[in-house]
């Protein structure tokens, strides 16, 4: 007669409270770990096991110690290293990651976003277990870290509406014997093309405001402080900033229709575009850029009330910036690598 032996293997299943009763009454009876692996239909090495971690030593009333088996002592220590062996969160994995987080977002001219530190930490610590950005958010939103949604940067939302009969108040439309920007101004693989704006405290002329100027290729920013946004004195701030560099690094400005900006076609040395009424995409960089520097400088807040060298800090920070559109690095390492070439 052939027999079959049955070669497929179960799975191991964790003993539960009712067989460790089970094997405690047995126990108690004497019976042997074979025989109570038999009755259980479980490996003796299991039921052995259990015994072991199950048995405490107890006084007796004649002062002496014994061993017990207790079902329960048992179940409970097999509960508590459940507990301890479940997989580990991010923040239990990296928490110096957390902390260099929290400091870095903190910081009062905070260079990075959560998503440029996330990248230049796994840049600087290849070897750590680093959590993805979209995870980062996550915690933040669960408040599980010592970062808030306060602390991340404010998101630059547009929602102005330019139709036909539109007309923004306190603008004057430059007539259309001004150059527009041609194709080649809007270029980003060449270096030397300029964006400008003003970012404005109070909105009148003669308060200070701040010149804006952003390289299109590599994302630089020079802030320039001007006591005024009158024409005139925009004008002279712009020719200053074009005699500074050689041809070749400004080759290009491109400023809306402001009447702020009425005089710039007498700007000589490099060639000035304005872009197309209620159009800001055309300076869509500078747009950008000034949209993060309000999280310096709210809006409402006069111009005149920060000094030279908070303006200085604050700029120094966005270009430090990794961005991640050139591979996390710097508008300054960017700009430098141009310059060089």
């Amino acid at each position: 007669m052939t027999q079959f032996k049955d070669t497929i293997k179960q799975s191991y299943k964790q003993l539960s409270g009712e067989e460790r009763g089970q094997i405690q009454s047995l126990y108690e009876e004497h019976c042997s770990i074979r025989t109570i692996a038999k009755r259980l239909s479980r490996s003796p090495s299991t039921i052995s096991r259990e015994i072991k971690r199950g048995t405490v030593t107890q006084m007796s009333s004649y002062g002496g110690f014994t061993e017990y088996y207790f079902a329960d002592t048992s179940q409970i220590r097999y509960e508590q290293r459940r507990l301890k062996c479940h997989r580990k969160s991010m923040l239990e994995h990296n928490p110096e990651f957390f902390k260099q987080l929290a400091i870095a977002l903190k910081t009062k001219f905070r260079v990075h976003s959560v998503d440029s530190f996330v990248a230049t930490y796994k840049r600087d610590h290849p070897d750590e277990y680093c959590p993805a950005t979209p995870m980062v958010y996550r915690y933040i939103d669960q408040g599980l870290l010592a970062v808030a949604n306060i602390d991340l940067p404010q998101k630059v939302r547009r929602h102005a509406k330019y139709g036909s009969g539109h007309v923004r108040k306190n603008k004057k439309i430059l007539g259309d014997s001004i150059e527009q920007r041609p194709a080649v101004a809007n270029d980003r693989s060449e270096f030397g093309h300029w964006e400008g704006d003003l970012v404005k405290g109070k909105r009148t002329s003669d308060q200070p405001a701040l010149l804006t100027l952003t390289e299109r290729m590599t994302r630089y920013e020079a802030v320039i402080r001007i006591p005024n946004y009158q024409a005139a004195t925009c004008k002279t701030v712009v020719q200053q900033f074009v005699d500074k560099f050689d041809a070749a690094v400004v080759k290009s400005l491109t400023f809306d229709n402001g009447s702020e900006f009425a005089s710039l076609n007498e700007v000589t040395g490099t060639h000035l575009y304005f872009a197309h009424p209620y159009t800001p995409s055309e300076r869509g960089s500078n747009e950008h850029l000034n949209g993060l520097l309000r999280e310096f400088i709210p809006k409402g807040r006069s111009i005149g009330d920060f000094s030279d060298e908070y303006i200085k800090q604050m700029t120094a920070a966005l270009n430090q910036r990794p961005r991640k559109i050139f591979g996390y690095k710097s508008a300054n390492e960017f700009l430098a690598e141009q310059l060089l070439a």
